[in-house]
């Protein structure tokens, strides 16, 4: 009727690779995104102040600069002409700014440091490879910095492998919770040295941002480190969709809750081993889990769908002679064949059902008996 939509505010999101998972908070405040290079707001089109300036920056390929952290300090690294000497290189610190100048160049880096730095205490070298490397230490130990300097998009992130192992650590408690409940006692039921060129991920430092939809920044930034993007699923409609991400052999399911700041991101569920078998799965296309948790499954581009159960307490205990152990719950996996050869292009999962779309049929697989 009279109704009419109109478009009267658009802004762009660019990153250099596909979002895993993309997600509007239900306030409509923030946007959250996991992708394994980060994405960043464009200039708005109405908004032609410093356009050029935002040109330049946009257009470079290459970044002028790298970046790694610590708790404690920061440290930058610029490759320099091999013309440059000592003598060309300016660097000025203050406690909550930088500037570096090459010759009488307009400011290689400038700006507001995204927190306050020791300036006293901060340094800078050149290396033999022809290359300025600056050595920033936090007024502040231990929060990261989502950026360097505020704004500036020239430089690179760069995460080194202890900050890797410090991440896989912090969550290494979550994992296994179900199978192996006494670490100390038992064995794991996985063996880390055991997995395959499967497991070698291709994605190894992905990260999670929340946008806020005002300022359009980054409040929040989770470096994922080798903890793969599995699948997104939602189990409350009220709530931003899960996701879920392998942690060493298992898959760890979150939930967002944009209402919660000390608890953004909380773990709801566990599908042990999940994370190893889905890696032998070479031809898998789809992934998905029951609202309930009580299942995951998998589907290969052809006719095979690989259902896996949580694991259910026995009717009658088992006994496994070789570890010498009782075994008082089983995890069952199922595998279905279609009867098709046809192209599968939709898979979703209840907790009850399994639908499977192809090219030409709807098939429906009954995994849970209706109450």
């Amino acid at each position: 009727g009279e109704h009419r939509y109109e478009i009267f505010k658009r802004r762009v999101l660019q990153g250099k690779s596909v979002p895993h998972y993309a997600a509007i908070e239900p306030s409509g405040d923030g946007l959250m995104i996991v992708s394994y290079k980060p994405f960043k707001f464009m200039q708005d089109e109405d908004d032609k102040s410093e356009d050029n300036d935002v040109k330049a920056t946009t257009e470079k390929k290459d970044p002028l600069y790298y970046w790694q952290q610590t708790e404690d300090d920061l440290t930058i690294t610029v490759h320099i002409p091999q013309d440059i000497t000592k003598d060309d290189i300016k660097v000025r610190f203050s406690p909550d700014n930088i500037c570096v100048i090459l010759k009488d160049q307009p400011p290689l880096m400038e700006g507001k440091l995204h927190s306050s730095v020791d300036h006293e205490s901060c340094t800078w070298i050149i290396r033999e490879n022809k290359s300025l490397e600056i050595s920033l230490i936090k007024k502040n130990e231990g929060p990261r910095w989502p950026e360097l300097i505020i704004g500036d998009t020239k430089g690179e992130f760069v995460m080194d492998s202890s900050q890797l192992s410090e991440i896989s650590e912090s969550l290494m408690h979550l994992t296994s919770e179900v199978m192996n409940p006494n670490p100390e006692k038992e064995k794991p039921p996985c063996n880390a040295q055991e997995l395959e060129e499967c497991d070698a991920f291709l994605e190894d430092s992905a990260s999670l941002c929340r946008f806020d939809g005002d300022t359009l920044k980054i409040t929040h930034v989770i470096n994922l480190g080798s903890n793969q993007y599995l699948f997104s699923v939602v189990v409350d409609p009220r709530e931003m969709p899960c996701f879920c991400l392998r942690h060493d052999v298992d898959a760890l399911l979150w939930q967002p809750h944009s209402d919660q700041p000390e608890n953004m991101w909380e773990h709801i569920a566990t599908f042990n081993a999940l994370g190893y078998v889905q890696a032998s799965k070479q031809d898998k296309k789809f992934m998905a889990c029951a609202p309930d948790y009580s299942y995951a499954a998998l589907c290969e581009c052809l006719r095979r769908v690989f259902i896996y159960r949580q694991p259910t307490p026995l009717s009658t205990v088992l006994y496994n002679r070789k570890e010498g152990r009782q075994v008082g719950q089983v995890a069952k996996q199922l595998v279905a064949t279609l009867e098709s050869n046809d192209t599968i292009l939709g898979f979703q999962a209840t907790s009850e059902r399994l639908f499977v779309l192809t090219t030409k049929t709807l098939f429906l697989i009954k995994v849970n008996s209706g109450n």
